[in-house]
């Protein structure tokens, strides 16, 4: 059949969310959390199998966030760095870096060993782009630590990341770079863009072509409790840049753009014949629930631009890359994806496959 993939983040249970909580706050050990994540996960790959999806993830359900969890734990870090702005009027803030070198206190394929333990499915493992992380090198600098020992040892532990998880037997590796739309809102000129494409490059490129196949790119406006922070963004000024990665599968948000076809046609003229396109035909910000007839329409409407072996199908994005996001349930979530998988399989019939 076509290929078809969540994002990442599952929305997590009642019980996961306030452990998380406590455990932030000191108030949770480091064994408790785990039991209580390690069951999270457990339901998450069952409901994961109850939708009959060929591919799965862990849910990120032991994150607290798709964007720092390499840092959690970290002692060299510092409140005050950048601020993410969202649409509704509430913010996310990094952390900055305090003082060097460096390094990151978790990998991601902590995560995969334990979802590969309990599947029998493929498994993929998202992990969070160089570009994104280069926002906390403070702009004033560090003493005894420039910038570019920084962003030597920050491409080195990214590269580490992806590598152990392609080791330990994930299906693919999905690089999270969100920040790509919103890096032409903060600087319309493109040059903060085509900075992060060359630093994420700087990683990607290090793997061989066979690797590269298995190595894909994420973008989307942000997603974290029901809006966003660059959907505004036209697609047309991120598109023609975004291909110059050298990765082999790219996870576009589409489901909620206004106008899909526009940037299918984008797509076609400025992606390359060997790159795999996975569109999104399911909005976890908005809270009905596709229909697969729905779902199969939108990949038949992207088979008209794009050749079927170059077609996948994902979600927009993922439904709680906070723990804190409570916007969408477990319920819908899956849901959601019940229909991806069912409409995907639609289309492959329909398609010839």
């Amino acid at each position: 059949m076509l290929p078809t993939e969540p994002i990442g983040s599952i929305p997590r249970p009642e019980p996961l969310v306030r452990a998380h909580r406590e455990f932030a706050e000191g108030r949770l050990s480091t064994e408790e959390f785990e039991r209580i994540a390690e069951e999270a996960l457990d339901d998450t790959l069952r409901r994961f199998a109850e939708t009959g999806s060929p591919v799965v993830t862990d849910g990120e359900q032991a994150k607290s966030s798709f964007l720092t969890y390499p840092l959690e734990g970290a002692d060299n870090l510092a409140e005050g760095g950048p601020v993410i702005p969202f649409e509704d009027g509430h913010t996310r803030v990094l952390p900055v870096l305090a003082r060097g070198p460096f390094r990151y206190r978790k990998y991601a394929d902590g995560y995969l060993r334990k979802a590969l333990a309990r599947s029998d499915a493929a498994v993929k493992q998202a992990v969070i782009s160089p570009s994104a992380l280069s926002l906390l090198y403070p702009g004033d600098g560090i003493d005894g630590y420039g910038r570019d020992e920084f962003l030597t040892d920050l491409i080195g532990e990214s590269l580490r990341d992806v590598r152990q998880c392609l080791d330990a037997g994930a299906d693919s590796v999905q690089i999270d770079f969100t920040e790509a739309r919103l890096a032409l809102k903060l600087d319309p000129s493109r040059e903060l863009l085509r900075d992060f494409i060359r630093l994420n490059n700087c990683v990607i490129e290090q793997f061989a072509p066979e690797d590269r196949r298995r190595i894909g790119v994420h973008v989307c406006p942000g997603g974290d409790q029901d809006s966003t922070h660059s959907l505004d963004v036209d697609y047309l000024d991120l598109l023609p840049e975004l291909f110059a990665l050298r990765a082999g599968r790219f996870y576009i948000q589409l489901a909620s753009e206004p106008d899909r076809r526009r940037v299918l046609d984008i797509i076609r003229r400025v992606s390359y014949e060997n790159q795999l396109i996975f569109i999104g035909v399911t909005d976890p910000i908005s809270p009905r629930v596709e229909t697969p007839e729905e779902v199969c329409e939108r990949v038949l409407e992207a088979a008209e631009y794009l050749p079927p072996h170059r077609l996948g199908t994902c979600d927009d994005c993922g439904f709680s890359p906070f723990s804190d996001d409570l916007s969408t349930s477990r319920d819908t979530a899956f849901e959601k994806i019940r229909a991806r998988v069912e409409g995907t399989r639609m289309a492959a019939e329909k398609l010839g496959f």
